[in-house]
């Protein structure tokens, strides 16, 4: 049985830097060398970084890349490198969609052939088919050392039956699927199980490509796997890190046919030992929650030309967990918590936020609002004489800290990082241009319950109370007025976070819920405030994904909707 040294090169590459990712690749390419390494194989678009979006339309950028990816090619030797890059078009039957979503397969100093994208995403982030258009070219192999390889990108392993099921046909021995995919909750299993009806249907091993890094709202995971004939994963990248994982796999060689769309690219030869891996088991879900958003806050910080980050620390648990990601992202020397209390901040909130920034070693100060917000409220004295005091006077002091944090982060360079949770945002739980004023809201989506597990996880995992069990146990209070509560205004998050996922999450309106069992006045109350808060979420700043559907590009309702059911 033949087989093949693979080298699955799992980078973290940034859009438009295409310099810098031709080095990476470079880079990588080396490695493989050095391993004997009959291919490697990069991500989806790995020249420009995915997604490239809007910059698709800029002709330059699509002869920039396709520059770029011919002088990594002209450094190509034995070793074949497959990489993902935009492939421009000649101008014909479609004006608009002139590129397409492609892999050259390269040796020897040369492009020895391409393959395009067939199956074109278009829902949640994904919006390919704006962009490009469909490969249509006959079903080419490559003859890599003797065994015939077939060539796939991202979505088209998800079609039952599709080009896999073609490649098979054809002769393939074994699939690449190279991809850009990013994380959600649920991803690496179905990912695994798609792998695996794929090979039911062919027979053949597929070794899946990632990415790895954050690109605005979106987090790739990495995690390249190699599955054998067998559906037995033989080799898996880390989870979150950069990583050119090198393995051996056996080829099926009872399927291999003459084929006139056989392209023989290398008949090199290495050493036969095989290169064996012990496949770690995944890491729990709060594992990968708390890694993802560490990425995600990293990388859009120090990505977007920035070191250091500053956060309100109002002594709740958002901010602390905030915190805490931050710091284990960047460092906590790039940190600076900020408290800035009001008459109506409680003892034990100071305290709590003091004891935090003990244990977690970075930077603290404290800015008192008093005299600020009383000179906001002397100064609408007259126009407010008569009224009783309500939101207004309470949104004032959430807009002094959100302003106090944007002039340390004019005068210092930091970064501001904001700490609403998904509940919060859900319903419009948050003031306008006060806690929402920021570049990067780190737990935009993630539940309120999820919070409360995600600092207890992290407690239990350096086994001491990093973020003090008193800020966990405390009831929830946005302390912006005497005694105030969270579930004053909202129903308990245990009760409310099921039925925001009902809404958000599976799109559902009030009489289904209502028929689900859901307490209509709660339903009514909950899917109103869903619905009026839409112009404060396209206000919030953009926050890592790490659900099925988060706010933002995975959502776009009207803000101007009338819609509540019938």
């Amino acid at each position: 049985m033949g087989s093949l040294r693979i080298a699955a090169c799992q980078l973290n590459l940034q859009v438009g830097d295409l310099r810098s990712n031709k080095e990476k690749i470079l880079n990588a390419y080396q490695k493989a060398e050095e391993a004997q390494a009959d291919i490697a194989v990069f991500s989806e678009l790995a020249v420009c970084g995915y997604p490239p979006e809007d910059l698709l339309l800029k002709s330059g950028f699509v002869a920039d890349t396709q520059l770029v990816l011919n002088e990594i090619a002209s450094e190509t030797k034995e070793c074949v490198a497959i990489i993902g890059f935009v492939e421009g078009k000649e101008a014909g039957a479609d004006p608009v969609r002139r590129t397409s979503n492609a892999a050259a397969i390269c040796a020897d100093g040369e492009i020895k052939g391409t393959y395009s994208k067939r199956a074109l995403p278009d829902y949640g982030v994904f919006d390919e088919e704006r962009y490009f258009a469909s490969g249509t070219n006959p079903i080419e192999l490559f003859e890599i050392r003797g065994v015939n390889v077939g060539i796939t990108i991202c979505e088209d392993i998800w079609v039952k039956k599709g080009i896999a099921s073609e490649l098979a046909s054809a002769g393939a021995q074994i699939i690449l699927n190279l991809n850009a995919s990013p994380f959600e909750i649920g991803k690496l299993e179905a990912r695994e199980t798609v792998l695996c009806q794929r090979i039911n249907e062919t027979g053949i091993p597929i070794i899946y490509i990632n990415q790895v890094g954050g690109q605005d709202e979106l987090i790739f995971d990495g995690g390249s796997m190699a599955f054998d004939a067998n559906k037995d994963v033989i080799a898996r990248a880390e989870l979150f890190k950069e990583q050119v994982l090198i393995f051996d796999i056996d080829c099926n060689e009872s399927v291999k046919t003459a084929s006139r769309n056989t392209i023989k690219i290398s008949e090199n030869s290495r050493d036969e030992s095989l290169l064996k891996h012990e496949v770690d088991s995944l890491p729990s879900l709060n594992s990968q929650i708390w890694q993802a958003l560490c990425l995600g806050t990293r990388d859009y910080v120090n990505k977007n030309g920035f070191t250091d980050v500053c956060l309100g620390l109002s002594g709740g648990i958002d901010s602390a967990l905030v915190a805490a990601i931050a710091c284990d992202a960047l460092g906590a020397d790039h940190v600076h918590a900020i408290s800035m209390p009001s008459r109506y901040s409680s003892d034990h909130s100071l305290t709590d936020a003091k004891e935090l920034v003990e244990n977690l070693g970075c930077h603290h100060v404290t800015i008192p609002i008093e005299s600020a917000h009383k000179a906001f409220l002397e100064m609408t004295d007259e126009q407010f004489s008569g009224l009783d005091e309500d939101l207004t006077e309470e949104n004032l002091q959430a807009r002094i800290r959100g302003t106090l944090l944007m002039a340390l982060s004019n005068k210092f360079q930091w970064l501001v990082l904001t700490t609403g949770n998904k509940s919060e945002l859900a319903v419009g739980y948050s003031t306008l241009y006060g806690d929402t004023a920021g570049a990067f809201s780190v737990i935009k989506d993630v539940w309120k319950t999820q919070v409360f597990d995600l600092a207890k996880w992290k407690n239990n995992i350096v086994e001491y109370d990093l973020i003090p069990v008193s800020i966990i146990t405390k009831p929830p209070s946005a302390e912006l007025r005497p005694d105030q509560r969270d579930n004053q205004s909202l129903p308990d998050y245990e009760v409310l976070d099921p039925l925001l996922r009902e809404i958000i999450e599976k799109d559902k309106v009030a009489h289904e819920l209502i028929e689900d069992g859901y307490d209509p006045e709660i339903v009514k109350k909950i899917t109103s405030l869903v619905d009026i808060s839409e112009y404060k979420r396209r206000q919030s700043p953009l926050g890592p994904k790490i659900s099925h559907k988060a706010f933002g590009r995975d959502r776009r309702v009207p803000i101007t909707n009338l819609y509540r059911g019938i």
